[in-house]
């Protein structure tokens, strides 16, 4: 996107720029299974999502916003995959901890009967 010869405003541009941003550091935190710093940059980038579409659109910059939130769709749908992996592990991981913890529950009533 070219700002100068951009009918978006400059101050649309610099958040459009900066919510990409924030989205490509959430993918590298939700990479790193750093989940917190993923929920902290979220807040952060609603907040400049409403920013940018509190400001009135010129009527020729459609196609411009449309390439910006065509990047951000596909950061998102990584960031969403990588979600998905992680939920899908912790479930796992839950499951064999509660069979754990009834093999555990088992075994201590054998001996007890012992």
């Amino acid at each position: 996107m070219d700002a100068a010869n951009s009918p978006l405003t400059l101050s649309q541009t610099r958040v459009l720029a900066a919510v990409i941003k924030t989205t490509r550091s959430m993918l590298a935190a939700a990479k790193a299974e750093s989940w917190e710093a993923v929920t902290e940059l979220e807040a952060l980038r609603r907040e400049d999502l409403k920013r940018c579409f509190a400001i009135p659109l010129e009527d020729d910059s459609g196609h411009l916003l449309a390439e910006a939130l065509a990047v951000l769709l596909h950061l998102n749908e990584e960031l969403m995959g990588l979600l998905k992996c992680a939920r899908d592990q912790a479930a796992a991981d839950n499951r064999r901890e509660i069979s754990d913890l009834e093999s555990a529950g088992e075994y201590h009533k054998m001996q007890l009967l012992r």
